[in-house]
């Protein structure tokens, strides 16, 4: 399998591989919930997509010092398991990446936060960056936010910022109006050359793609990490700013062809594994 090479591992994020394979955990669980998953099951499914065992067992120890992961033995086995930040990670990583159209807005509906944090609170504002990314947000100038779309900031703030902090920020929807136009706003924010190219990259990779059932999990895995890239580079901005023969319904049809063609080996597989 092509995707499989040692030189494609850059491209690849152990972390979100590690969610992902957290993901797929939970679905195929009979019980629906994300199991205890020995660290060689890891380093297996990890090292069939080019990822060696050393850069995984140093994502492992990263994620569990971050919080994301509790770390026990099982006998003489060494188990982990999402805590709650990363059982939020994984669900809302899963609603993401199953949203039928994700790159499809027609309303002029937008979510602007306001969110100075004091140096004192600078580990809340580490956090806070990767999950304005991942919904869309973009920046307009220091502490300013701007998103397509009416977003619910409240899941992005009350678990990082203390109760008595949460007045530090302010988040507005609606539209802009004189003497701001809209185009302006989304230029600042987003540089649409860079978004282009983030498809045309993932279509390259993927739109000629076949499915390899063999190796459908870790196929499927690169493509879900590869497809995670591209959804925190590209908002969903509505069709009007965007240039012609915007790439994203070609992305999001080779999504989801390969993922409906390789999800029911993925279960087997992974139903072996668990």
């Amino acid at each position: 399998m092509e995707q499989e090479k040692e030189t494609d591992a850059p491209s690849s994020r152990p972390q979100d591989m590690v969610l992902s394979v957290l993901g797929f955990a939970s679905q195929y669980a009979t019980d629906g919930m994300v199991p205890a998953i020995p660290s060689r099951t890891f380093v297996s499914v990890l090292g069939r997509t080019g990822i060696g065992e050393a850069a995984t067992r140093a994502t492992l120890n990263r994620m569990t010092h971050r919080g994301l992961l509790t770390r026990r033995k099982d006998g003489r086995t060494t188990v982990f398991a999402p805590t709650d930040e990363g059982e939020r990670l994984v669900t809302q990583g899963r609603s993401r990446l199953t949203n039928p159209a994700p790159f499809e807005r027609t309303d002029d509906i937008w979510t602007v936060l306001s969110c100075p944090l004091p140096a004192r609170l600078r580990n809340a504002r580490y956090h806070l960056l990767p999950r304005l990314a991942w919904a869309g947000f973009g920046p307009l100038q220091p502490n300013l936010w701007i998103a397509p779309g009416r977003i619910d900031v409240r899941p992005l703030l009350v678990d990082l910022l203390p109760a008595e902090d949460l007045d530090l920020a302010h988040a507005f929807q609606g539209s802009p109006s004189f003497p701001t136009p809209t185009a302006q706003l989304v230029a600042r924010a987003w540089d649409l050359d860079v978004l282009r190219a983030a498809h045309n990259d993932f279509l390259t990779r993927w739109e000629n793609a076949e499915p390899d059932l063999p190796e459908a999990l870790p196929q499927l895995l690169l493509l879900s990490s590869d497809w995670s890239d591209l959804l925190r580079t590209d908002p969903g901005l509505p069709e009007k700013y965007l240039g012609p023969q915007w790439p994203a319904p070609r992305s999001t049809a080779t999504y989801k062809r390969l993922h409906a063609e390789l999800r029911p080996s993925v279960a087997k597989q992974f139903a072996s594994l668990l």
